[in-house]
């Protein structure tokens, strides 16, 4: 079989895709929240049209296996959201390939701050962010934790620092 993985930038083909994958994962773990609803549901007008951006990981022969958001917060503040990988694919270390294309993807944008939300029931996502430049945060929590009900753990990027404007 052949492993390779495509990334994709958003159409609108492929958000049927940001809704599934997300949904699974989130209905596997938590429960689905009302902002959940309307951003995967609606990701051009939540996403798209806010000046952020929406990845697809795309498996060769197994097809849109992955996804993940850059969510536009206002100056220069992006939130790195909604990165979820299909199940069958979990073996394939598509989230990592994805989080390092998007953190690639922010490195193009004026960013301020490159963040993300999540919870402690998210061990192995936790690893994988702080394996690739992400450190727990303070102040990202304050900011931003109440964004959704499940968030305890709030971290901002610093890997590359010259990604960051400020």
């Amino acid at each position: 079989m052949n492993d390779e993985i495509y990334m994709l930038n958003f159409s609108q083909k492929h958000a049927k895709y940001f809704e599934s994958i997300n949904k699974e994962w989130i209905n596997d773990m938590f429960v689905l929240e009302p902002i959940d609803k309307k951003v995967l549901e609606d990701p051009k007008t939540y996403i798209i049209d806010k000046g952020g951006d929406i990845f697809f990981a795309e498996h060769a022969s197994m097809g849109v296996i992955g996804t993940c958001a850059l969510l536009n917060k206002g100056e220069g503040n992006f939130e790195l959201t909604k990165m979820g990988v299909s199940a069958e694919a979990r073996s394939l270390k598509v989230g990592e390939k994805l989080l390092k294309f998007v953190i690639d993807q922010a490195s193009k944008k004026k960013l301020n701050t490159l963040f993300l939300l999540t919870n402690k029931k998210c061990a192995a996502a936790i690893h994988l962010y702080e394996k690739n430049g992400f450190v727990h945060n303070k102040e990202i929590m304050e900011t931003y934790g109440k964004s959704y009900e499940r968030c305890n753990v709030a971290m901002k990027y610093v890997g590359n620092n010259s990604l960051l404007n400020g």
